[in-house]
């Protein structure tokens, strides 16, 4: 039993990092093409075929590692712990680029936002109203702890699919 717990570990491990190394690769791609404030709807497309992807490869090894048996908790299990250390590596990149590549992110952002705004015909005093919102919601801490609860959130819906459709129980 304690080899199937070490193999986990082990599975998590390695496909947390795949995905958290291909999700880095695509914002990359995103920030090369100029991209990095107002994303093509395709990168969340592709962010979210990856999870899908490693997620449930993921899970397959679980099961392949079991002998052909899964349960539901050990399918969220797996996926909840890819999707971690997934999450960790994209908070570690997002901080490295905030922090170095490009120090303006989120002022670049708020004018985006506050353009947007005007665009919509927001009166004055709504804009300074959101403005005054998005700026207890903006900045590295809170943003990052938003990225992974969002994480994990699609972690969980992932393996509690894939669970489902793989699981298979010992008689």
């Amino acid at each position: 039993m304690e080899n199937q717990s070490t193999s986990s570990k082990s599975i998590m491990l390695n496909y947390g990092l795949m995905l958290g190394i291909a999700t880095i690769i695509v914002s990359v791609a995103n920030y090369a093409f100029g991209n990095a404030y107002q994303p093509h709807w395709s990168v969340n497309l592709i962010s979210i075929i990856l999870m899908i992807t490693f997620i449930s490869l993921g899970i397959k090894k679980v099961k392949e590692s079991n002998g052909g048996f899964l349960k539901l908790g050990q399918a969220l299990k797996t996926g909840v712990g890819i999707a971690l250390i997934s999450g960790i590596l994209g908070i570690i990149y997002f901080l490295l680029f905030v922090n170095f590549v490009d120090p303006t992110f989120f002022e670049t952002i708020a004018n985006i936002q506050e353009q947007a705004w005007i665009d919509a015909n927001m009166t004055d005093e709504q804009i300074e109203g959101a403005k005054a919102m998005m700026a207890k919601f903006s900045g590295p801490g809170i943003t990052s702890a938003f990225m992974l609860a969002f994480t994990l959130f699609m972690g969980f819906i992932v393996s509690l699919v894939a669970g489902l459709v793989m699981k298979r129980a010992e008689e």
